[in-house]
């Protein structure tokens, strides 16, 4: 259900980061239709988005398999690339070979290892704390597990440390569908482990999930040891925008990895955040006021991006 948000936190973008971030795709939106009340829909982002100039978007939800939803948005509006994604958690019965080869074969591109059941991520668990603020993904775990549904969680390490073969099986069927393969919300040893694997079975893709946001919180040599690697490293505007890592901290991050293996995405979607089409743009401003070149700016924004989404025709440059 998307509902109108509260008033914003943060001026519209300047009309000179919006010239920078035409063409690029927001890899990481959540957005109406879910199980969570969200600022607006599939299809009016996809309006909004033609109008920002943006060229597409993925839908991530934690809780279902989205490349259906992503089919009919896109068949609705036209000029826009909606992405389909699936993300390993419980609900889609975790490290399941199936689901993903279901989903790949309903053309979803991006595979995201388990979120909020990943056995690293603790927000959700054990007790809720009176006051404490917590995502509302975590505060739908709460209330789904007074209602006695449980959501099991999820590692992809068995007892001694090494990968577990459903792991194993999920890199495959991605690697042989070429998806998009993302990391999650998994930890340190967890997000080495599935590297490893998926650079040896031959994902082409790889992406370390907001390695910035606290329960995955990567220190800057384990993320530059990983983009040497070949892997993507995603900077998500929430995750500094509501205060979960400090801007300082992502903009030493991205310089350490450098611009050619980050990309940007937005994380957006909830009811209380910027509108989710003004993500980039407003990412593009903080990083131009702290002193990355504009052409660095546009290579995380625009050409890695479309990398991503799988998009080969080049993009002109703004003018």
């Amino acid at each position: 259900m998307a509902r109108t948000a509260s008033p914003e936190r943060l001026p519209a973008p300047s009309r000179r980061a919006r010239t920078l971030v035409r063409g690029g795709y927001d890899l990481h939106v959540h957005v109406a239709p879910d199980l969570i009340q969200r600022r607006i829909d599939d299809v009016s982002l996809a309006r909004r988005c033609i109008d920002c100039g943006l060229a597409g978007f993925v839908l991530k939800s934690h809780y279902q398999v989205t490349a259906e939803r992503a089919a009919v948005a896109g068949g609705i509006v036209s000029g826009v690339d909606v992405i389909g994604a699936i993300t390993l958690n419980s609900s889609v019965g975790g490290l399941s070979a199936l689901a993903v080869e279901i989903a790949a074969r309903s053309g979803a591109r991006f595979l995201w290892m388990p979120t909020f059941d990943a056995v690293n991520e603790t927000a959700g668990r054990g007790l809720p704390v009176p006051g404490e603020t917590l995502p509302v993904w975590a505060q739908l775990q709460f209330e789904l597990r007074a209602d006695g549904v449980k959501s099991p969680s999820i590692t992809v390490l068995d007892e001694d440390g090494r990968l577990r073969s459903d792991a194993r099986e999920v890199i495959a069927v991605a690697a042989r569908h070429r998806l998009v393969l993302g990391t999650g919300h998994l930890g340190r040893d967890e997000i080495f482990a599935v590297v490893d694997a998926a650079t040896e079975l031959g994902v082409e893709q790889i992406v370390i999930t907001h390695p910035d946001f606290p329960s995955q919180d990567l220190s800057i040599d384990d993320q530059r040891v990983l983009a040497g690697r070949g892997a993507w490293i995603e900077r998500c505007f929430a995750t500094a925008h509501n205060g979960r890592v400090q801007w300082e901290r992502l903009f030493e991050s991205i310089s350490a990895t450098g611009p050619g293996r980050s990309f940007l995405s937005s994380d957006l979607g909830q009811i209380t955040n910027p509108p989710v089409e003004d993500g980039l743009a407003l990412f593009a401003d903080r990083l131009l006021d702290a002193g990355f070149a504009p052409d660095d700016v546009r290579t995380m924004a625009v050409v890695n991006t479309r990398r991503l989404a799988g998009v080969d025709e080049p993009i002109a440059e703004p003018s």
